[in-house]
């Protein structure tokens, strides 16, 4: 099952994606905390504005250095462990809103990613139970200042700050994550190109690590890490990025001072 949210002009709905990614059935209330039911009503996806497909009332959970070739190309080490670090919620933007540039930041970054949704308040899941807590996954690009990250010393501000990720189109509620490929282009260049069987640690680990730390409540996002190929971005470009079996995530990059 497909879920997103989107609007028409008004007040934000939700709505079951067709296979196709064509059409949208719009249901009542919302489906991380409420019972669903279709409304009758239908809507083609390219005749409304889709939105970040959840908005998390608490937390981002990222992991970094999760793929063995990113870490090679960045010269670090792989940790041994999961590598977590916190995003606000204010960071989250949706499908085609502006990735805004401060102008205090130089070095911008895209990075492909995996994101899960947790369905359910939870906490010390085994890493067996993962799925149990797991509401679906989505598409993220995990923005990133570099130049803030080196001066800073840590990446709350480099990864954090507003519009610096990106979710969507949709969240898919079905889906083996073990092996899917991922892919980030680049005003249409091809830069990124992995597979989710590359992860150091999968989504059942990640799970496991970041709720032993950490309450987990629904609609949390993890992030879990992104493959070789990060690279700059400037003002003025497209990123698109892909995960196999859920959609196509894309966002144009704007300087502050045009955003307006």
């Amino acid at each position: 099952m497909r879920i997103c949210r989107f609007i028409t002009g008004d007040d934000p709905r939700f709505g079951l994606v067709d296979g196709a990614g064509e059409r949208i059935a719009e249901i009542t209330g919302d489906p991380l905390y409420t019972r669903i039911e279709l409304t009758g009503e239908t809507f083609e996806v390219d005749q409304v504005r889709l939105l970040a497909p959840v908005i998390p009332r608490s937390k981002v959970v990222a992991i970094g250095r999760n793929y063995a070739d990113h870490v090679r190309e960045m010269g670090t080490e792989l940790p041994a462990e999961p590598m977590m670090f916190f995003i606000p919620n204010t960071s989250v933007c949706g499908p085609d809103d502006p990735v805004v540039i401060p102008s205090f930041a130089q070095e911008i970054s895209y990075e492909a990613e995996l994101a899960v949704v947790i369905g359910r308040m939870c906490k010390d899941v085994a890493p067996e139970d993962a799925r149990s807590v797991i509401f679906g996954y989505t598409v993220a690009n995990d923005v990133t200042a570099r130049d803030l990250q080196r001066r800073d010393g840590q990446w709350a501000r480099a990864k954090g700050m507003d519009t610096f990720t990106p979710i969507g189109p949709w969240i898919e509620t079905d889906l083996d994550v073990s092996a899917l490929r991922l892919t980030a282009t680049v005003d249409g260049e091809l830069r990124q190109d992995g597979t989710t069987a590359d992860m150091v640690f999968g989504v059942p680990e990640i799970v496991a690590h970041a709720s032993a730390a950490f309450t987990l409540l629904p609609g949390d996002i993890l992030l879990t890490g992104t493959p070789a190929g990060v690279g700059p971005i400037t003002a003025g470009q497209r990123c698109e990025v892909e995960v196999e079996g859920i959609g196509v995530l894309a966002n144009p990059f704007v300087a502050a001072d045009d955003h307006g």
